[in-house]
């Protein structure tokens, strides 16, 4: 076996991390790797690490052979989200992030990574090779992960696409390496999760300190994407992308961006209907009022990208219109709000009937059972999780696209609270928002995370995720990412700019119903411009412009959706409220942005909004 890295271009103290190993396996294929997260036992397996110089044994994971997939549990709840301050960089090279050694003084990093490299030498170990961004890019990337792990390598083929390491060149090269030693969160971090980036001229190495995937099988390849990226001058999105297919068959491409709960997912999903087939489209929470739409027959939808969409030269060549494709094979589907069956009919049958073992993560899988989207374990007594996840590869996706796409319009989402004259909050944005693409480039580096994310660790209360809602897991400088999003939306002028709220407008409980009204009638209303009398000016400018009316299949939605100060439980005092902490939090966030390194149109653009600017003011820009 050891032929397979004699020859590889790695370094020799990784080289001899593979050479000591007392065992090193090399699934090849999904089968392989179920077995190896099964730990070759039958109904379950336990994960555990002893931690060196004591007698603890510590159990990472429980992992569960159901009918239909793996059921992966954590013991601890706050293992099973994501911390979004988990992210340190290891290299001395330009970052606007937390370096390694000044958030541990009492550590170098080098001498963890010697010691982690170390501590993985003494394990039976398991190496996988993926793709990186699907295999257009041309980028690969290896994981050398305890063999016991078996989960988490499972998680990372299927979200990236496992690579047969027969099919690699004897001189293979990685241009990414993530190293899992779960064992180095109880000796070193006090139990958290630690993923640090130590970034090299053709190399960028993941330290994954924790079991969990989310922060760097699904994260962390992320964060190589956009550290190349940075580089070349390309960006990896963040966002959902579909082609909507109206009954009259004309497609509008939506993009949809966000923070994480800002409705990615839910853009590729249809809208969700009562028993009777009606669609709520909210419930008043002072009044108790409730507001139902019909509509017989509503669009089909091409899933495009689930969360990472890549915009690459080779791609965009001179389009106006911006052109993405997946950067993913598998999407890392959050299912917390699949409470109960027939809450989501295609996803559940396409994950109850799978056609091949799917992965679950915070579901209560049983042995040999069904393991089902809508029983989630719980973090305390009658508390379920909020972060309940299934793996769900692409292939196994109905109507999925497989090229790259022109964009139409990109919506941004943002969790938006409840909003009354009692509690003025945020929640004033209306149902529907028109950007100009100035104003919209300023929304992505504010980038609000928004009211109750239930994916992340420490996410109440208005939030910033910054540059294009990917900073979180971006490596460089704040500046370059957003020299980068203002060229590419004044590249683009043909793709327009929307911007959509969930869960509450105003004093009214909504959900995710806006886009996906939103999504059908901006797939009816197509590439139609907006005529001056048909949308005004929103009282708070930051909001941009407000349509006059939406009429959807012969229904109107009434216009307090969009003019939320029209509402009676909220009145413009509670809106003028609300607008001042929305633009107070813009101009806390934006200041950052002012560096040296920002262009002269993005300086400008930033000094409009500081000093109150207008929607005149912002369509002069670009």
């Amino acid at each position: 076996m050891a032929n397979y890295w004699q020859n590889w271009q790695i370094a020799p103290e990784v080289r001899a991390v593979l050479d000591k190993a007392p065992e090193v396996v090399l699934p090849k294929n999904k089968d392989e790797i179920i077995e190896l997260a099964m730990g070759g036992q039958e109904d379950t397996f336990e994960v555990k690490y002893e931690i060196p110089d004591s007698n603890i044994v510590v159990t990472e994971a429980a992992v569960v052979r159901c009918r239909n997939g793996l059921s992966v549990n954590f013991p601890e709840p706050h293992m099973r989200r994501r911390d979004p301050n988990c992210m340190f960089i290891g290299d001395s090279r330009p970052t606007d992030k937390p370096r390694f050694d000044e958030a541990f003084p009492q550590y170098r990093f080098a001498d963890v990574r010697r010691d982690t490299f170390a501590w993985l030498a003494g394990q039976p170990l398991s190496v996988i090779c993926t793709y990186i961004g699907g295999a257009e890019t041309g980028l690969l990337g290896i994981l050398i992960a305890p063999k016991n792990a078996g989960c988490f390598s499972g998680a990372l083929a299927d979200i990236q696409g496992l690579v047969n390491i027969d099919d690699l060149p004897k001189t293979f090269k990685p241009d990414a390496i993530i190293y899992l030693a779960p064992v180095f969160r109880h000796t070193h971090f006090g139990g958290k999760q630690v993923v640090v980036n130590n970034r090299f001229d053709d190399l960028h190495e993941v330290f994954s300190y924790n079991l969990y995937p989310g922060p760097s099988a699904k994260k962390g390849i992320y964060s190589v994407l956009l550290d190349i990226g940075e580089r070349e001058q390309w960006l990896t999105l963040h966002g959902a992308a579909v082609q909507v297919v109206t009954p009259y068959e004309n497609i509008v491409t939506i993009l949809h961006e966000g923070a994480s709960g800002s409705g990615k997912s839910e853009m590729l999903e249809y809208a969700h209907r009562q028993r009777d087939g009606r669609l709520l489209l909210g419930v008043n929470r002072v009044t108790k009022e409730a507001l139902d739409l019909s509509m017989d027959e509503t669009c089909m939808l091409k899933p495009v990208t689930d969360d990472m969409a890549i915009s690459h030269p080779r791609d965009q060549k001179k389009n106006p219109k911006l052109v993405v494709r997946d950067a993913e094979q598998a999407w890392f589907i959050r299912i917390n709000h699949i409470t109960s069956y027939g809450t989501d009919p295609h996803l559940e049958r396409t994950c109850i009937h799978t056609a091949e073992p799917l992965l679950y993560l915070n579901i209560a899988g049983q042995p040999h059972s069904t393991a089902l989207l809508w029983e989630h374990i719980e973090d305390a007594p009658g508390k379920p999780c909020t972060n309940p996840r299934v793996i769900l590869p692409r292939k196994l996706m109905d109507n999925v696209v497989n090229y790259p796409v022109e964009v139409d319009f990109r919506s941004f989402g943002i969790r938006a609270p409840l909003c009354t004259q009692k509690n003025p909050t945020y929640g004033i944005i209306g149902m529907l928002h028109i950007l100009p693409p100035a104003l919209a480039w300023l929304w992505r580096l504010v980038a609000p995370r928004g009211d109750s994310n239930p994916s992340i660790i420490g996410s109440s209360g208005l939030q910033t995720e910054g540059v294009g809602t990917f900073w979180p897991f971006a490596t460089g400088k704040m500046a370059n990412y957003a020299n980068l999003l203002l060229d590419q939306f004044v590249s683009t002028p043909q793709t327009r700019h929307v911007l959509i709220p969930n869960q509450h407008i105003g004093a009214w409980k909504v959900g995710f119903m806006p886009q996906w009204l939103v999504r059908e009638y901006l797939a009816r209303r197509g590439a139609a411009k907006y005529l001056p009398e048909h949308i005004g000016a929103a009282r708070c400018p930051l909001l941009g412009y407000i349509p006059n009316r939406m009429k959807i299949e012969g229904t109107v939605v009434p216009e307090e959706f969009f003019h939320v100060e029209r509402q009676p439980e909220v009145g413009e005092q509670a809106y003028d409220v609300g607008a001042k902490i929305l633009t107070g939090f813009f101009h806390q966030e934006i200041k950052k942005y002012l560096q040296p390194e920002l262009s002269q149109l993005g300086q400008d653009i930033i000094n409009c909004c500081l000093e109150g600017g207008d929607l005149e003011d912002y369509k002069k820009f670009c």
